[in-house]
């Protein structure tokens, strides 16, 4: 055995000195960073003026969101129950994971006219991304994101909804 080999072993084990004094630094380190931790606790702790939390449940009237927010995709309907969606399909191709389903129909007008309207329009909240590429794809502005943000639920069937209101038709002058 060679002096060299010898020598790596030696250091290298716990009852070394060098392996000792690191493991003297690591737990005065882990002291100190627990000190550290438990001195800023016992701030807030002694200083009840100042709020860092915020009691979600019992703020909701209060609670404010940034204009940017986004919760999830909505169909907006007027007093009416008309909207602006043409069936286009463009939310439904701007969608990177297929989170929106157009199924769409076709309209017979009192002249005879066929136009192409929407039957069904499927949103599965639980495979969306919010990435809001379908608000910005749509051209007669239909859907946008909504600032809602509770969407637990027990039943995983819940989360796919069907935008467009029961009855619903497509406004007059949307092309």
């Amino acid at each position: 055995m060679d002096k060299n080999s010898n020598s790596k072993n030696n250091s290298s084990s716990p009852s070394s000195g060098g392996g000792l004094v690191q493991y003297i630094k690591d737990v005065f380190n882990g002291v100190k960073s627990l000190l550290v931790g438990l001195r800023r606790t016992m701030y807030y702790f002694t200083h009840h003026k100042e709020i860092i939390t915020e009691q979600y449940p019992d703020n909701r009237a209060t609670l404010v969101f940034p204009e940017r927010f986004k919760g999830e995709v909505v169909m907006t309907h007027d007093e009416n129950n008309e909207h602006a969606c043409t069936g286009c399909t463009a939310c439904e191709l701007a969608c990177p994971n297929a989170t929106i389903k157009i199924i769409t129909k076709f309209d017979v007008s009192p002249e005879g006219k066929k136009k192409k309207a929407i039957d069904k329009f499927v949103y599965h909240l639980e495979l969306c991304t919010m990435c809001n590429l379908c608000i910005v794809a749509c051209p007669t502005d239909a859907i946008k994101m909504a600032q809602t943000f509770e969407h637990s639920v027990y039943n995983r069937a819940d989360l796919t909804k069907i935008l467009n209101k029961p009855g619903s038709k497509i406004r007059e002058g949307v092309e």
